[in-house]
């Protein structure tokens, strides 16, 4: 414990940019964490209410319901999709793939490449203090030397271990910072995965309702949709044969 007290007292020069690197990044991990949660939407309690109102409110009072919601798919990406719907499935898919591509992604990476740099100048930043430290401590400890100060050349030895807490607190910032950073990553990942089922969704729910609006009376299976998609074209071929 004294050597931690003597590295934040007499080492503070050291030491306050370390902590203001780790206060930070915390700060940037949290701020992160709290963009994911507003930007998921429990698509499962979502789809229904979405069909339903499609089904009776057609497609501005689905845009409507969309705009109410926080989350990135159906304020984005139905809204793109929606927006598009007029022009074929076709233009959808491209206008939900532009708003992805533009709009979603940017956001999910926001903060992602100041948390990665941070943790890696944190490791680099401690090293370079130790060794700024250290060559401090054996410059002091070769002028005792040289003067036969044996007692001071003892004192200056004990600040060698002070000297490697820099690092250690640089290790502190940048491991919490790597493991935060490799987890939004993944959760960005799963969240690429959510985009491409909702939209699938999105077309296939459009594209019945421009049919017959009794189509959304009764929720479909999604291998069910595929299914009938699979069909269509033969079925077009059939006749021309």
């Amino acid at each position: 414990m004294n050597a931690v007290k003597g590295f934040f007292i007499d080492e503070w020069y050291f030491a306050t940019p370390l902590v203001i690197m780790s206060l930070i990044a915390g700060s940037l991990v949290i701020w992160r964490f709290l963009l994911n949660l507003t930007a998921k939407t429990d698509m499962d309690e979502f789809l229904p209410v979405f069909q339903q109102t499609l089904r009776k409110n057609g497609i501005k009072g689905a845009v409507a319901l969309c705009k109410d919601e926080k989350g990135l798919i159906p304020s984005r990406l139905f809204i793109a999709g929606l927006e598009a719907s007029e022009q074929g499935a076709s233009a959808m898919r491209r206008s939900i793939g532009m708003e992805a591509e533009l709009e979603v992604l940017p956001r999910l990476h926001f903060l992602l490449a100041p948390i990665l740099a941070i943790a890696k100048i944190a490791t680099m930043v401690g090293l370079l203090f130790t060794v700024i430290s250290m060559i401090n401590t054996f410059n002091a400890i070769g002028e005792e030397t040289t003067k036969g100060n044996v007692k001071g050349v003892a004192g200056h030895s004990s600040k060698i271990g002070l000297a490697l807490f820099a690092t250690a607190m640089g290790l502190f910032t940048a491991i919490p910072l790597v493991f935060s950073h490799v987890l939004f990553k993944e959760w960005i990942s799963r969240f690429e995965v959510k985009i491409k089922v909702a939209s699938h969704k999105l077309i296939t729910l459009v594209t019945n309702y421009k049919k017959d609006p009794k189509l959304l009376d009764e929720p479909m299976d999604l291998d069910e949709e595929e299914g009938q998609d699979d069909k269509k074209p033969k079925g077009k071929s059939a006749r021309r044969g």
